[in-house]
């Protein structure tokens, strides 16, 4: 078997979490041959998680920056898993770098519009690297079959998107880059991007204009770092309106930890309805002819899972597709998730933090226009 080695970028929560996915895809041929980041904490952590699952294989080289673990020729797939406002940069300096390097990166893509529009164009000019944005809430098997039932036309022309998340604050990440918006590109750009990406997808339109109303209520109020408050918002309602007609509405409440499903996401046709739950996991189909009578609760299950991890098995789907992508370039392999999916996820949640800054509608070609 052809083996493909990783090399992940930011050895905090999220990388130590692709690295115990990559040590679930041996068997395809994964092998994870270097990690780099500046935080000898974090750089530590992730020896020791090496030494606990990689114990047969080549003793992980760590690095304590971007630049050395590229110029290493260790790798052929990099993982971006830094803080956000770190992406840009190390997007652009894998790009340009002379070894081409097929790059996975956590989402978001960028904290700006502009940003991401550089990488795209940069992207451009290389068209041997594969880039996939890790949006993985689409693999997680209840939203999976919910789009798998949204597009068989079951539910009819979707008309309505509503999803919720209720779930507990934001954890505490190296140095509290987390707390501010400058950082993060605000909690609609840094949490919700997943959210927007969903609506997109469920809705197969593109968004038009978006309104919101949030606020920072509960959480982080009585934080202080170097002097500063943090001003990332803990809860939200947002609209917005598609170029079919369709609209999404986003319910989003980080101080809700006694939820019994951290998201609930409903999908309404003029035909029927259907609804994931996570991590119940279950999805519910009802069609407007058979009434509330005929709605039909199925368990939602994917064999090829692995690893659960903290995403309820999606991390690892995102892998397996990514990989398989990889090992077909050249003969039509493709990110499933691409930079101009990552581009739409964060310029609306630009929007939405605009909107709620400004206290109006904002438009996407006003945002996308923005240089």
């Amino acid at each position: 078997m052809a083996i493909t080695r990783y090399g992940v970028i930011g050895a905090g929560m999220m990388g130590r979490e692709h690295m115990l996915n990559l040590s679930h895809l041996r068997s395809e041929g994964a092998v994870l041959t270097c990690v780099a980041d500046p935080h000898p904490t974090s750089r530590q952590q992730a020896q020791q998680l090496s030494l606990s699952i990689n114990s047969s294989s080549p003793p992980l080289q760590v690095f304590s920056g971007h630049h050395e673990l590229l110029n290493s020729g260790l790798c052929d797939v990099v993982v971006i898993s830094s803080p956000n406002m770190t992406h840009f940069e190390i997007l652009m300096d894998i790009i340009k770098h002379p070894k081409p390097h097929h790059i996975l990166v956590e989402k978001p893509l960028c904290t700006t519009v502009q940003d991401c529009r550089k990488v795209i164009e940069a992207a451009r000019r290389r068209p041997d690297i594969l880039v996939q944005v890790g949006l993985e809430y689409r693999y997680m098997p209840p939203v999976a079959k919910l789009t798998e039932v949204v597009r068989s036309g079951i539910l009819g022309q979707v008309k309505m998107v509503a999803i919720r998340e209720h779930r507990f604050p934001f954890l505490v990440k190296v140095n509290n880059w987390n707390r501010f918006n400058i950082n993060s590109g605000g909690t609609l750009v840094e949490k919700c991007c997943h959210f927007f990406d969903l609506m997109r997808l469920f809705a197969a339109a593109n968004p038009v204009r978006v309104m919101a109303s949030g606020s920072i209520d509960v959480n982080h109020k009585d934080e202080i770092y170097d002097g500063k408050v943090p001003d990332i918002i803990d809860n939200a309602y947002v609209i917005v309106e598609f170029d079919n007609g369709s609209r999404g509405v986003l319910d989003l409440c980080m101080f809700a930890e006694g939820s019994k499903n951290e998201q609930e996401i409903s999908v309404v046709g003029d035909k029927g309805k259907g609804e994931a739950f996570v991590p119940e996991s279950i999805v519910r189909i009802g069609t407007r002819e058979a009434g509330r009578a005929g709605v039909k609760t199925v368990k939602a299950e994917d064999e090829r899972i692995k690893y659960d991890g903290l995403h309820h098995g999606s991390s690892y789907l995102e892998h397996l597709n990514f990989l398989t992508a990889v090992k077909a370039q050249g003969s039509g392999g493709a990110p499933a998730v691409d930079l101009h999916d990552g581009l739409l996820s964060v310029a609306m949640g630009v929007a939405g933090q605009l909107s709620i800054e400004k206290g109006r509608f904002v438009t996407m070609e006003e945002v996308l226009s923005e240089q």
